[in-house]
């Protein structure tokens, strides 16, 4: 069911707001692309204004950038160690921004959203 990502129906105050007109299909939100491991698997999305967005359903692949040298390669994936965003998400290997994993070269630090850019790219951290 999609989320409705409006105004609130109260003010700061916990007064109730009252609505001068309805929902809107722009305001609408979408379901949360959860990224797993696995052969490269691409959506394509439309969004606001024409602009297309894409969603990585699944990835092996990363790319993997030494904050030392400023060099960026592309690396497999082997697993997903950590995900602090949700404990949930950590048990079932969802890669999102923020999580924590091991390539072939070391660990590293997802800094993109795969569900909305469409692709991997990582810090290397040791």
């Amino acid at each position: 069911m999609p989320l409705w990502q409006g105004k609130s129906k109260r003010y700061p105050s916990s007064a109730r707001r009252r609505s001068s007109r309805k929902h809107r299909k722009y305001e609408r939100g979408s379901q949360a692309t959860e990224t797993v491991m696995g052969d490269k698997k691409l959506r394509k999305k439309r969004a606001l204004g024409g602009n297309y967005k894409f969603r990585l359903l699944a990835a092996s692949y990363a790319n993997l950038t030494d904050k030392t040298t400023g060099q960026s390669e592309k690396v497999k994936i082997i697993q997903v160690l950590e995900n602090p965003a949700d404990v949930d998400l950590d048990r079932r290997g969802i890669i999102t921004k923020g999580a924590v994993i091991e390539t072939e070269k070391g660990k590293g630090i997802v800094t993109s959203r795969p569900g909305q850019s469409g692709v991997v790219d990582a810090m290397k951290t040791d």
